[in-house]
């Protein structure tokens, strides 16, 4: 029970999965005639930037600063 309450697979996808059903939506109603074109290119782009800032927050803090630049005094 506690798998379903956390989650369970989508733990840690569902802003991905709603960034793709969000895209595949708005080139939907773009094909259907309900938009325009900029406005299915606006919807993309927004989504798309959640996407990528969430990919880049979850990925903040993992190299513990192994990769970091050594400043020298």
């Amino acid at each position: 029970m506690k798998k379903i309450i956390n989650g369970g697979y989508l733990e840690n996808r569902k802003t991905y999965v709603i960034s793709s059903v969000g895209i595949v939506s708005a080139i939907g109603a773009y094909l259907v005639g309900d938009q325009d074109l900029f406005t299915m290119l606006q919807t993309i782009f927004t989504l798309g930037g959640i996407y990528f800032l969430k990919q880049e927050s979850s990925t903040k803090g993992k190299n513990n600063g192994t990769n970091s630049r050594k400043i020298s005094k």
